[in-house]
């Protein structure tokens, strides 16, 4: 498989990488430190389109595709990984609606998550089921017109200041993932609340909370798609979700070597600078080949998207070689930098935590082989 980055997605993480340089950089650090979610650039990236990415302009979006989505994150995430992770799940929240919505949900909610407008966010993981979903204990019970919604969701990003939250609940009796369904929760709705914000290691300009349903009453009209195909909207979105998480791990795999590169042409140790020893280029000639190996195995699996052909081995492919190759980068960048990049004044110190995130969310490096050694085998 080859292809060509086009002048269009070209123009487009140009104008990402702009942004980013310009409005994230310069703060990202300061967010970060007093763990401040950033919604007026936020804000910025949905009036630039970058939030509705996969989204048709006639609804909204910019129609750019998954590549072009790709390389633009990958901007994001060199600049403020915090700020990617809410652009990753902001376009993943609108592919459900995309596909499963009616046209009436899609008219009400889903231009207003391309424009910008509206931030969505997804819930699917629970305290007692992250890599497991058919051990799903949130419950959905309908009565009359209204579905009664008990349960907790954890590790929602960006869930205390979501609009609209895709939420995956059971709503039969069968067993496992045959029982699940889709639904989109709307902020304010009696018995729905926030719970615990977490007090992360990395990403902490990222909000990240619990939400909790407590007899939440939601019309029945909010079921997205049909009863029973909560699974399919689920993995609709991890599979896309994968492919953002590699870009955003591939960004600050990027932002690590950089960082690298700059400090070793700068410090100097036994009369020279520390980049004309072997060891150093080494470190640096490995960073930068598997970097450049995740980032084509990431747009290869959004091409594939893009072409609408099935991309679920590659998406899980790019998510674990890009997630473990960010934070390699990240340990080596470090490592570079000896002690001065374990203290605060560094970047590499902030992208040392928020790397390690990558190989957890969006199903772990150990859920990615599992998904890719049975696409593998049953071909």
């Amino acid at each position: 498989m080859a292809f060509e980055i086009t002048s269009e997605q070209e123009m487009i993480r140009l104008m990402a990488r702009d942004f980013a340089r310009k409005e994230l950089e310069p703060m990202a650090a300061a967010w970060e430190h007093q763990g401040i979610f950033p919604m007026d650039a936020i804000k910025k990236m949905g009036e630039l389109g970058l939030l509705g990415m996969m989204v048709p302009p006639e609804l909204g979006g910019s129609g750019a595709g998954a590549v072009a989505y790709s390389l633009a994150l990958q901007e994001i995430a060199y600049a403020c990984a915090s700020s990617a992770v809410t652009m990753s799940v902001a376009n993943l929240s609108t592919e459900p609606l995309l596909k499963f919505g009616s046209p009436e949900q899609k008219e009400k909610w889903l231009v207003g998550l391309a424009e910008g407008a509206l931030l969505g966010a997804f819930a699917l993981t629970e305290p007692g089921a992250g890599s497991d979903p058919g051990s799903m204990a949130t419950t959905a019970v309908l009565r009359k017109d209204k579905y009664i919604i008990n349960g907790t969701k954890v590790f929602i990003t960006h869930g205390q200041y979501a609009d609209i939250i895709n939420l995956i609940a059971r709503t039969g009796q069968e067993r496992g993932t045959k029982g699940l369904s889709a639904f989109i929760i709307e902020k304010g709705m009696p018995g729905f609340t926030i719970g615990t914000k977490e007090d992360k290691m990395g990403l902490r300009a990222s909000n990240t909370v619990e939400l909790v349903f407590e007899d939440c009453e939601v019309p029945a009209k909010n079921l997205l798609g049909n009863p029973g195909e909560g699974f399919k909207v689920a993995m609709l979105a991890l599979d896309s979700g994968r492919i953002g998480i590699a870009s955003q791990a591939v960004g600050i795999a990027r932002a690590a070597l950089a960082e690298a590169i700059t400090y070793t042409e700068q410090r100097r140790q036994f009369g020279k600078t520390i980049n004309s020893f072997q060891a150093i280029q080494f470190m640096i000639a490995d960073a930068a080949t598997q970097i450049e190996a995740a980032s084509w195995l990431t747009l290869a699996a959004a091409d594939r998207k893009d072409r609408g052909l099935k991309f679920t081995k590659e998406a899980s492919m790019a998510k674990l070689y890009a997630s473990e190759t960010a934070n390699k980068a990240a340990y080596m960048a470090l490592q570079v930098h000896g002690g001065y990049g374990y203290t605060k004044e560094y970047k590499v110190e902030r992208l040392y935590r928020d790397a390690r995130a990558t190989t957890i969310y969006e199903g772990t490096s150990e859920v990615q082989r599992i998904v890719i050694a049975r696409e593998v085998i049953k071909t």
